[in-house]
């Protein structure tokens, strides 16, 4: 309390800070009070309401129960997959048997599964995986399970019963493919059996308890066609990226997280040619490549007694001995960015790789720095020569504010002028034709009317391109 208020309260007055404050008149509008800005910026606090499961003690039990019956046999390499779940089963049925809980046959099947998928499989992210529409899960605790539908985030009302269940189920995903997370390796990246791609991160760097990212891959790789169906390219784009690919040119796909690098590459290594060899290369396996002749490789991270990491880079220099014909590197993103510049300017054209970036510019820049942390002490100049003179294209895809993906810019590197690269588009994205009602936008990507100078490249080669591609088309104006 202050000292003004101590001698007040002494002779029988009110303090002063309880009085009321009149504020001075000024010349000037003050605008709203303090308080009412802070109740202004402050943002409600959602509160969800979950439903309350009866049975999760008796889940959380005979969980337990069936690990101690056969948590010998869980990890046992001799047992398939199909065994193990047999054996779980069976012992499930004695379990909820012996307990003799008052449930139909329905609600019995329903329980032993979701038991099941706890114990061997992945609890609650099961329906998730299952669910065609739901392209990411995204895990912030035990309690806090996101989703990305159709483009768009989703709070999901499904959750872990605690932080023990979601270590588990993290622990089962990354055993599955030799990896481990422990406070020593808090963090990881992995993969699931079906391709689709793992990172979790666990306490003390999670403070909020264990996190969790699952980037789900269709189950049927999309083809060239379904992309246009999407509206994420024309049929245009389609026939020039085509001809790019058969006729060996070097493409790029930039763009940021989450905008469908990996399909989009996907699709363009279908163009490939059945009968050349091809060498992937990435951090976890992600590409779901159609032809026979494929030799996927995946980097290594160090044992517990930091030996034995495999890199990127290691695996780019030991591909070059494997006589690819097309190098496929799942994404630039250190020092085996030379490597690949390299193989490119050495006679392995026709590769293909993905960059962070958010414009065909801005991918030069990406590739420059990532080039540099090589450790080379090479000159600037020269790096940005070796770029132009290996990446022929450049594929710029973004995620719109709709949620759709749609590639903005095809961009081809023509060289350098003086000490810089010069780039010219020859397709870009038309945003004139507004934004439907639903917030889907009508634009569309649309031709510059540039030829590019690698036409006669493919022209040479025989590889067919319309002339009607690059043509100027005019506006499509909405219904």
């Amino acid at each position: 309390m202050k000292l003004t208020d101590r001698v007040n309260l002494a002779k029988g007055l009110p303090p002063v800070s309880s009085a009321p404050v009149t504020a001075r008149p000024s010349g000037r509008h003050t605008g709203a009070s303090a308080s009412t800005r802070s109740e202004v910026r402050r943002r409600p606090e959602r509160v969800i309401v979950r439903p309350v499961d009866p049975l999760a003690e008796f889940k959380e039990k005979a969980a337990q129960q069936l690990f101690d019956r056969i948590g010998t046999r869980i990890n046992d390499s001799e047992l398939s997959e199909e065994k193990l779940h047999a054996i779980a089963r069976d012992e499930l049925l004695n379990i909820v048997s012996e307990e003799q809980v008052p449930l139909t046959a329905q609600e019995r099947t329903a329980l032993i599964d979701e038991i099941g998928a706890d114990v061997l499989g992945y609890g609650p992210l099961e329906r998730l995986l299952d669910d065609p529409d739901i392209s990411e899960i995204m895990v912030n605790g035990p309690d806090r399970i996101y989703v990305e539908r159709n483009g768009r985030l989703q709070l999901e009302g499904t959750v872990f019963t605690g932080e023990p269940q979601l270590r588990r189920v993290i622990e089962r995903i990354v055993s599955r493919v030799g990896r481990r997370i422990d406070e020593a390796s808090p963090l990881v990246d992995a993969r699931l059996a079906d391709g689709s791609r793992v990172n979790a991160i666990i306490p003390p760097l999670a403070v909020n308890g264990s996190s969790l990212t699952v980037r789900k891959f269709a189950r049927d790789p999309y083809v060239v066609e379904d992309l246009v169906g999407f509206g994420t390219l024309t049929d245009e784009m389609a026939e020039l990226l085509e001809a790019c690919v058969l006729g060996r040119l070097n493409v790029i796909v930039s763009g940021g997280t989450g905008t469908g690098k990996t399909t989009l590459l996907n699709v363009l290594s279908s163009f490939i040619p059945e009968d050349e060899r091809i060498v992937t290369i990435e951090d976890a396996v992600e590409l779901q490549l159609q032809q026979d002749h494929v030799v996927r490789l995946e980097s290594r991270p160090s044992n517990i007694e930091g030996k034995g990491e495999i890199t990127i880079r290691e695996l780019v220099r030991n591909s070059l001995r494997m006589r690819p014909d097309r190098i496929i590197v799942g994404e630039c993103r250190a020092g085996e960015t030379l490597d690949m510049l390299q193989a490119m300017n050495t006679g392995h054209e026709g590769s293909l790789s993905t960059v962070h970036a958010n414009s065909p510019r801005d991918a030069v820049s990406r590739l420059e720095t990532l080039v540099l942390m090589a450790g080379m002490d090479l000159p600037l100049r020269a790096v940005r020569e070796q770029i132009s003179s290996a990446i022929d294209l450049i594929v710029q895809i973004s995620r719109l504010k709709d949620g759709t993906r749609r590639i903005t810019q095809i961009t081809e590197v023509q060289g350098m002028e003086g000490d810089v690269v010069t780039l010219q588009d020859a397709f870009v994205f038309d945003y004139s034709a507004g934004v439907a009602a639903d917030g889907r936008y009508l634009g569309h990507a649309v031709p510059t009317g540039v030829r590019p100078r690698f036409v006669e490249r493919l022209t040479d080669l025989g590889v067919p391109l319309s002339a009607s591609v690059f043509l100027p088309t005019p506006p499509r104006i909405p219904a």
